[in-house]
């Protein structure tokens, strides 16, 4: 059960931030080998975004139907509940600070906030500090995004996963990534309908990574099990398309409102629109998402390391026992490069058997356990990385959007304005953009739009370094 603020302790030996797969993992096998664990996560149960699942007051009968491999979360969950990591949930960790003692060793501080209103603040200290982020969803914006019914794929399967509600009857399913076929088949189990999947990438450039794919039968397996049931539905992906207009109405009345079809137009290798290569297809919602990138706010904010993934993201430089640059602070998961839920529990494994030698004083381990979990974790991130290369986004997306295509949501900035200020006001970088026109200085601090803004200025994004996670 979550432990409250007010019955933990403020001092621990390891603080995990994150209870998704890698941060469960880490914790429950750095509690069963002996460490005292505080475990911090925003949202009110174990299982992060991948296993979301309903809320106990809503009474689902089944809540592993909607999820992959429920079995491992489950033996997570069993193991948290039988040791004692102290489980901080509704914690929202906003900062983490370096304590540096006399003896020049460091300690870790977590700030935190939690209660009804997030109001009030928690502070826990710790020897070492695993970082358990996740991810959050890429979204590149197009012509009638910010519609009414227009939600983000992972969007849509968190619904469904966490409140048992559908974004529409039937729902287009677009974007770039294998995400896109595990949310797919999600929503035709639940009953909706999905007339079509829009992948802007081709699943054949699969073909070029031969010994990833001979080395991950499980990924394939996976892969096999949603094409399944997406053909005993009738769905079917139509590659190297997408869409480049959502059709509908956003009145201020609310009758009537909401998504009526979009536009689905053919792309190049670059992702440029061709010319007559559009089709409209009817639907009352769209669930779209360009794939996932790390959560890097807290580890930036300590000055980890990170690196380019091949996708244009950035992931945390980590060594191979899941340290970062920042001696004492070690990540797994999708922090340092997407790559599923089982690579982010082996990760979090290996991050804990790390921990533990290093707190007690030893040279790290290499016993068969750390070998096996190598292993899995090299043939893992191999694939990883295939799949990032495969579903990269194309540098010519940004022809999608129109002038009166808003960019910045939260600001209201629309992509003429940008353009105006590159092309007018000799713009020449995010930053400049951001005080000329207020894209990226609403709630969301540019984690939104500043993907294209950074397109439109013709620069490749910088790492995101916030004061604030």
């Amino acid at each position: 059960m979550p432990t409250s603020p007010t019955e933990a302790d403020s001092s621990f030996d390891l603080a995990v931030i994150g209870a998704g797969p890698a941060g469960l993992a880490g914790a429950v096998t750095a509690n069963e080998l002996g460490l005292s664990v505080a475990l911090l996560d925003a949202s009110p149960q174990p299982g992060g975004q991948f296993y979301r699942h309903p809320a106990p007051a809503l009474g689902a009968a089944r809540p592993e139907a909607l999820h992959h491999d429920w079995p491992a979360f489950a033996a997570l969950r069993d193991r948290l509940a039988a040791g004692t990591v102290r489980h901080l949930a509704e914690h929202h960790v906003w900062t983490v600070e370096r304590l540096t003692g006399a003896e020049g060793g460091s300690r870790w501080r977590v700030h935190a906030l939690t209660g009804a209103e997030s109001e009030r603040p928690v502070r826990i200290e710790a020897r070492a500090l695993l970082l358990a982020t996740g991810a959050a969803e890429r979204q590149l914006p197009f012509p009638g995004w910010t519609l009414p019914g227009v939600v983000s794929a992972g969007g849509a399967q968190a619904m469904l996963k966490s409140g048992l509600v559908l974004p529409g009857r039937r729902v287009v399913v677009a974007g770039s990534g294998p995400l896109l076929l595990a949310v797919a088949a999600t929503l035709v189990a639940a009953g909706a309908r999905v007339p079509l999947i829009v992948e802007a990438s081709g699943y054949l450039e699969y073909a070029r990574h031969p010994g990833v794919l001979a080395v991950s039968p499980g990924k394939l397996m996976e892969a096999a099990a949603h094409a399944r049931t997406l053909l005993a539905h009738r769905v079917r992906p139509l590659t190297r398309h997408a869409i480049t207009r959502v059709h509908g109405t956003s009145g201020e009345s609310g009758a009537g409102t909401g998504v009526e079809a979009v536009t689905v137009s053919r792309l190049d290798r670059d992702w440029r629109p061709l010319p007559g290569g559009e089709r409209r297809v009817a639907c009352d919602a769209v669930a779209v998402g360009h794939g996932l990138v790390p959560q890097l706010d807290l580890a930036t904010g300590l000055g980890c390391a990170v690196r380019r993934t091949a996708d244009g993201a950035f992931a945390l430089a980590l060594d191979a026992r899941q340290e970062t640059s920042v001696p004492g602070v070690w990540a797994a998961g999708e922090t340092g490069g997407v790559g599923g839920a089982r690579l982010a529990r082996v990760e979090g494994e290996l991050a804990a058997l790390a921990i533990v030698s290093r707190l007690r004083g030893l040279p790290p381990l290499r016993t068969a356990r750390t070998r096996r979990l190598s292993r899995i974790r090299r043939r893992l991130r191999g694939f990883a990385e295939a799949m990032s290369a495969v579903h990269a986004p194309g540098p010519d997306w940004s022809r999608w959007l129109e002038d009166d295509t808003e960019v910045c949501r939260c600001e209201e900035v629309t992509a003429g304005c940008v353009r105006a200020a590159v092309d007018d006001l000799g713009a020449r970088d995010p930053r400049s953009v951001k005080l000329l026109t207020r894209a990226g200085m609403g709630w969301c601090q540019g984690r939104i739009c500043g993907a294209a803004v950074a397109r439109l200025t013709g620069r490749p994004p910088a790492p995101d370094r916030r004061p604030l996670a």
